[in-house]
This record gives structure tokens, C-alpha cells and sequence, in this order.
């Protein structure tokens, strides 16, 4: 199992998929930031507080509704796959100011992060006219799926987000999505 910290703890045991979440930068106000940290001992309360901020999508950048900035990000998720061989894609999705991906590891975690939102992040600020800035909050939130049911409550999950939000009546409906059709 390998283990690393920023702020937030991260384990990841050999042959375990792993369900990551990563947001775009300036995206939870900073009340809730300083929440988030207040419940740093709680990473499950402390998922939930920011998935309920993020999801409602009521500030910060919304980078990701345009369709150009997703299909950038979504091509980046797609190469990690198809590539460079980095993980098998279990699952995903593109909200406004969020992605979450269930991927079974191949590689590093910090290796596949950094290719995700590093490519993603130079592209979709050039597509934006915004070269140089912060496109990603650095930390991502990241969590090892412990069996088969957990994966599929996960990718259920993951697909069924933008239902949750309001942002379609299906999980097929969602253009930014694996349940997509």
C-alpha cells in the first residue's frame, strides 16, 4: 500500500480501484474551505460537505458547463485510458466545476493526477484565454473502493450525480458522462 499527504491523507492499496474527485480551482467559497478543514478527521463528512457545495454549483467558476472546456477534459480522461495505459476507466463524470473518475490504477495515483489535470488544465486555459492561471484546486479527494458491491454503489453514484443536481432527467441524458448514450 502506498501512502502520501498534502493536506489530506492518501492510501492506496495494490489492485484496488480508486474513486477520485477533482474540482476546479476558486470553485467552494471560503467558509466552506474552512470547513472542509474542520472536519479533516472526518473524510467521509468531509466528502459529502464538499460534494453537496460542488454539486450545487452556486459559485465560483463553472469552467466545465462549456461544452469546448468538457470535451477537452473528457478527451484527457480518455487518453489516460486509451494512451497512455495509466488506469482502466471504470466510470465518470464532467459536472460544472467538478470531475469524478472510478478508474482501476495502472500506474501511481499521483502520476495519473498530475496527467489528468495538467493536460487538461493547459488546454482548456488556452481554449478559455486564461493561459498561466490555476485551472485545478491542487488536492483532489481520492478513496479505494474495498469490493465489488462498493464499485458498483460508486459508479451508480458517479453516473446518477447529474440527476441529483437537476442537470438531467437520466443518467444517459448527461453528454459528460460514462452512462451517456
Amino acid at each position: 500500500m502506498t501512502y502520501y499527504a498534502r493536506n489530506l491523507p492518501h492510501w492506496h492499496p495494490e489492485t484496488k480501484a480508486i474513486f477520485l474527485t477533482f474540482r476546479l480551482y476558486g470553485s467552494l467559497p471560503l467558509d466552506v474551505v474552512k470547513k472542509l478543514v474542520r472536519l479533516e478527521k472526518e473524510p467521509r463528512k468531509q466528502f459529502l460537505e464538499a460534494e453537496r457545495n460542488l454539486d450545487s454549483a452556486r459559485s465560483g467558476p463553472k469552467w466545465l458547463a462549456e461544452p469546448a472546456v468538457a470535451s477537452l477534459v473528457e478527451s484527457a480522461v480518455f487518453q489516460g485510458q486509451a494512451d497512455l495505459s495509466f488506469y482502466l476507466l471504470e466510470a465518470y463524470v464532467i459536472m460544472p466545476n467538478h470531475v469524478h473518475v472510478l478508474l482501476q490504477p495502472r500506474v501511481p495515483l499521483p502520476r495519473i493526477t498530475q496527467g489528468l489535470k495538467g493536460v487538461s488544465a493547459r488546454e482548456a486555459n488556452a481554449a478559455l484565454g486564461r493561459t498561466g492561471k490555476p485551472f485545478w484546486q491542487d488536492e483532489s479527494f481520492d478513496h479505494w473502493i474495498r469490493d465489488l458491491a462498493q464499485l458498483e454503489r460508486v459508479r451508480a453514484y458517479i453516473e446518477r450525480i447529474p440527476l441529483k443536481a437537476g442537470f438531467a432527467k437520466s443518467p444517459e441524458e448527461w453528454r459528460w458522462s460514462s452512462a451517456h448514450k
